[in-house]
């Protein structure tokens, strides 16, 4: 999580004054991504941050060190050829996985497509777990059901209603893909940050911000990006990087968020905003088709070894955060698949609980409980095209099946779950390392 603060005004290394193109970038180093550094000086008297130790206010006085992003637009990959082999395998397993859904669970929707174009409901909920382990790697936990209850408008909580922002923040990954740009992704943190007014959705900073350290200042951070007046610059030599066909694919994506996790370039949602990248590049690159591999979910298992690689790639060494990536990979599918198994054997269950004629409605809600397991009867009206009478009905005869459940006892505006669903989305929040 980044602090912020209003830009410094004084700046020891005068690139303020230069203009904002890669002409002029002096930053980083030819054969890696190693930042450089430039001096900030710190205007704002640190009795203006709050009550601070005599030993906190002398840190926090003076100059302090900011990063100069490294230009990545030609950057030459050389990786060991161990690393490279075991991230071209993790690619391989994913589009193994990716394939393996199509078929994995019946399409809801009709003519073998749900209504978002994926091939199965199975692929969403996949989504929807990345989104929520995205999100957990930055801390913002929630369970499975407050998920669902948030997504149908039900209020849980800050902390469900910011998880089913990134769930909408990484659909726009679908569509980031087919058009990579600089707008794209401020798009998707638009989205992701929808309402959060202190993040400025969909716009690039204007102030410093800071990572680690825990104080008021930068002058003890673990890691200050750039100064704003270098991101603008440092977007556009991204995105160069992210059209690049020359690049092993989970390279290509593991470097371009380190990068763009460099850049830090919002006042807050960076991380999660990265993470959308990579699913952007991944399913751009053709790897991935109909849905979203949990490769955060499988960061999440050692977060520390993540932020380790951040830390290492900043400093010009590839290699550890292609690693992260690769490793990340094979548990996020090995995950998905413990998932994919137990959803598989919750739908058998459920049609065969499920007494109803087969022209029912209920039929048609079935399958789309497992993409959403909170419904309301106005949510089933409108996803299964069908009158309220019907949708009511259909929520009954689910309800006789032991399928749905009351959320609570109020009656007005009722909510019904699919509680063996969210059981086993926190089975698999649980297996992560992930605590809701």
């Amino acid at each position: 999580m980044a602090n912020s603060v209003d830009p410094p005004s004084s700046p020891h290394r005068q690139e303020s004054a230069l203009a904002p193109g890669l002409a002029s970038w002096e930053g980083g180093q030819a054969d890696g991504p190693a930042v450089g550094w430039e001096e900030h000086y710190w205007d704002s008297e640190p009795v203006a941050a709050g009550a601070m130790s005599r030993r906190a206010r002398m840190s926090a006085r003076g100059p302090y060190r900011a990063a100069v992003p490294a230009r990545i637009a030609n950057l030459t990959i050389t990786l060991p050829p161990a690393v490279a082999a075991e991230a071209e395998d993790a690619l391989m397993e994913i589009a193994r996985f990716d394939a393996e859904l199509t078929s994995a669970l019946p399409a809801a929707g009709g003519e073998g497509q749900d209504e978002h174009g994926e091939l199965a409901p199975l692929a969403a909920v996949l989504l929807r777990t990345e989104s929520t382990s995205s999100s957990q790697i930055e801390d913002i936990t929630a369970g499975a059901k407050a998920l669902a209850l948030a997504t149908v408008g039900e209020r849980t909580g800050p902390n469900a209603a910011m998880v089913a922002a990134n769930v909408t923040a990484m659909q726009a990954a679908v569509a980031m893909s087919e058009d990579l740009s600089v707008d794209s992704i401020r798009t998707a943190h638009a989205a992701l940050m929808a309402g959060q007014d202190y993040a400025a959705p969909g716009r690039f900073r204007t102030g410093a911000v800071w990572i680690g350290g825990m104080a008021p200042t930068p002058h003890t951070a673990t890691f200050v990006p750039p100064h704003p007046s270098w991101v603008e610059a440092a977007m556009n030599d991204l995105i160069v990087f992210c059209h690049r066909t020359d690049v092993p694919v989970l390279a290509h994506a593991a470097i371009a968020h380190a990068q763009f996790e460099t850049i830090h370039p919002f006042a807050d949602g960076n991380g999660r905003t990265g993470r959308v990248l990579v699913h952007a590049m991944l399913r751009a690159a053709g790897a991935t088709r109909a849905m979203t591999v949990p490769v955060s979910a499988g960061l999440l298992t050692d977060a520390g070894s993540y932020f380790d690689a951040l830390t290492a790639y900043r400093d010009g060494d590839l290699t550890p955060i292609v690693t992260q990536f690769a490793h990340a990979a094979f548990t996020g599918v090995t995950n998905g698949r413990v998932l994919a198994e137990q959803l598989q054997g919750l739908y058998a269950t459920w049609q065969q609980s499920l007494h109803a004629r087969r022209d029912a409605a209920a039929w048609t809600v079935l399958p789309m409980l497992i993409r959403q397991p909170a419904v309301t009867v106005r949510w089933v009206a409108d996803h299964a095209r069908v009158s309220q009478p019907a949708a009511q009905r259909a929520i009954d005869q689910l309800l006789t099946a032991g399928v749905l459940t009351p959320a609570s006892a109020n009656r007005r505006n009722r909510v019904w779950i699919a509680d063996d669903v969210t059981a086993a989305l926190d089975d698999f929040a649980a297996r992560t390392g992930r605590r809701g």
